[in-house]
């Protein structure tokens, strides 16, 4: 309460204004402190907020690449099997009865190791030999690599198992190679499941530390894609020599890469280089090469060159169907099919592509200089 007493009502009225004036400005700034810690207040929620949001999101995204390169733990190849059989169940295609023998069947070739053979076609280069020898007029020079039988996708690996199914097929020629057959003292290709197996104990020797870390050490049970690191890691494993060429970047118009079938003509046409006028047709013992883009992979077994000089890939790809890929042992078909495993440079556009090429057996200490020098892992750039 304030004591001061005032003369006259004017000088009353002025003291009573300042004292009300006075409490407004206390208000008045009791008041701005209490919006500034409700803004303070509402910005930390918002914060708070969109942090949670963000890590959600991060959280999803991260499931997703998990699902993208098969290691979300949902199972690999048996498992994927497994669930197609049980779906048939479901849709009445097969019997409970039909079910279990085909599970105890495929159990049974898993713990073999060895592949059951249902996606192979035999002999294919063989056939292209025999297709080349009357028809392709409109190709001056045609290259072809060692036999090779082709290995296409199943129920079990559909949608990752490409690299495994090329090297598949880069196995099946090798086998015929003299060369290297003295070394691989297992004739029969390896399972999906069983060549995990061996890129993990390539792995466990050292080979491509990175790629380890990449997959935590762990591909048997997944759904995990392999590529040009894990093919050459396998060849290493098994005592073979080879090298990663990478075409890092187009170099011809329309972000397509001519130095690729350049260097593929080089490597095919190494068997003739002592010809003067080397054979319109040409089998090579020379293994098909695996050739990688962002996901997916195939093999290279071959290489037209035109009258008008253009070159042309010809491509095993796992994604043709058994009865696809047959088509090229027939008479009456081979001709359209053939058509289908073409490749002009047109239809080779994606960014990079990487070029697994097989050279020689390697002695015991030329691998464990691979394995060490595989610490760093670099391929050869070109150009």
């Amino acid at each position: 309460m304030c004591s001061l007493v005032c003369s006259d009502s004017f000088s009353l009225q002025e003291h009573v204004e300042l004292h009300l004036d006075q409490e407004a400005a206390m208000n008045s700034s009791g008041s701005r402190g209490l919006d500034l810690e409700l803004a303070r207040q509402l910005q930390e929620e918002e914060n708070q907020r969109r942090r949670q949001e963000e890590t959600k999101q991060e959280k999803e995204e991260f499931k997703k690449l998990q699902r993208q390169f098969g290691v979300d733990g949902s199972g690999g190849y048996c498992r994927q099997m497994e669930r197609a059989m049980e779906r048939a169940v479901t849709k009445g295609l097969m019997s409970p009865v039909e079910f279990h023998c085909k599970k105890a069947e495929m159990m049974e070739t898993l713990a073999s190791g060895v592949d059951d053979g249902t996606t192979r076609t035999s002999s294919v280069v063989r056939a292209l030999h025999e297709y080349y020898q009357t028809q392709g007029a409109d190709c001056v020079h045609v290259w072809l690599s060692a036999d090779t039988d082709h290995f296409c996708s199943s129920v079990g690996d559909k949608g990752w198992g490409c690299g495994y199914r090329n090297f598949q097929m880069l196995l099946s020629s090798l086998h015929r190679l003299e060369t290297y057959a003295a070394i691989l003292q297992e004739k029969t290709v390896p399972s999906i499941p069983q060549l995990q197996r061996m890129i993990e104990g390539a792995w466990k020797e050292g080979l491509d530390p990175q790629g380890a870390s990449h997959f935590n050490q762990r591909l048997l049970g997944t759904r995990a894609w392999i590529g040009a690191t894990e093919i050459f890691s396998l060849l290493t494993f098994l005592g073979i020599s080879s090298r990663i060429i990478d075409f890092h970047r187009p170099t011809g118009p329309a972000d397509t890469h001519p130095l690729l079938f350049d260097w593929v003509r080089q490597y095919f046409s190494q068997s003739s280089r002592s010809t003067k006028l080397p054979a319109r047709l040409t089998s090579t013992s020379l293994p098909p090469l695996y050739l990688q883009h962002h996901g997916h992979s195939c093999s290279i077994v071959g290489l037209e060159q035109k009258r008008n000089g253009k070159l042309c890939l010809l491509v095993l790809d796992p994604a043709s169907s058994v009865s696809d890929t047959q088509r090229l042992l027939s008479r009456s078909t081979a001709a359209t099919a053939v058509r289908s495993i073409r490749k002009f440079p047109g239809s080779l556009k994606h960014k990079q592509y990487q070029v697994v090429v097989s050279q020689d057996v390697l002695s015991a200490q030329e691998r464990q200089m691979k394995i060490s020098n595989s610490k760093i892992l670099c391929a050869e750039k070109i150009p």
